[in-house]
Parts: structure tokens; C-alpha cells; sequence
């Protein structure tokens, strides 16, 4: 996807983004569905920065073992996490830098105030 820095005054920058093909687009919605739930966000969230065990995350997140596991599937199935054996354990974190800039972008928006219907 090419994407290019268009000025449009003195301190404004618009991003012009070539549209993703179909195909792009589905798997982008589907990653989008699978953020959507807010135990599987929480998950993401609690690995973006350090490795964390299985159970660590479940009682983080206050959840059931096999809750957390059904969900780490899912997740690492998206490539949004990714697990390292170490011993009897499974550390989990996120999976790339790409995950946390979006993560990182979506709560900023997310904590932003409403500028309304600014142009």
C-alpha cells in the first residue's frame, strides 16, 4: 500500500492511502472483529510490552485458564500474538510492532476529545 504526506496548510499533514483489494480488506475486518471482543483487546493489551505466561494473563484479566487459552488460539491464529516456549510455559506477547502502533493509534483516537466537525 502506498501512502503519501500531503500538506494542506502550515501545520497540517493529510495521509492519502491507495485503497487495499478486496481480499486486503477482508483480512483487515477480520483482525478487526477479533479486536472487537474486549477479554481477547485485554489479552493484547497485557502482552504488548512483556512476556507473559498463560496464567498470568487469566488472572490479570481475571478470566478462567481455559477462557484464556480459547482466546490466545484465536489471537495467535490472526498473528496477533505470538508464543515462546520457555520450560513448561508458554510466554505470550504481541506480535509485532505493527500491532502496537495500531493498538497505540486506536486508544489515542479512542482518549481523544471530540473536535466535532472540524474540516
Amino acid at each position: 500500500m502506498m501512502i503519501a504526506a500531503h500538506p494542506t496548510g502550515p501545520h497540517d499533514t493529510v495521509l492519502q492511502a491507495e485503497a487495499p483489494g478486496p481480499e486486503t480488506r477482508r483480512e483487515i475486518a477480520d483482525l478487526f472483529r477479533i479486536l472487537g471482543d474486549p477479554t481477547r483487546l485485554g489479552i493484547v493489551y497485557a502482552c504488548l510490552y512483556a512476556p507473559l505466561a498463560a496464567g498470568d494473563i487469566a488472572v490479570r484479566l481475571g478470566i478462567s485458564a481455559s477462557l484464556t487459552s480459547h482466546h490466545l488460539r484465536l489471537l495467535r491464529a490472526a498473528r496477533l500474538v505470538r508464543g515462546e516456549r520457555r520450560g513448561k510455559q508458554i510466554f505470550y506477547t504481541a506480535a509485532d510492532d505493527h500491532v502496537i502502533r495500531v493498538l497505540s493509534d486506536m486508544a489515542e483516537h479512542a482518549t481523544e476529545p471530540d473536535r466535532g466537525d472540524m474540516p
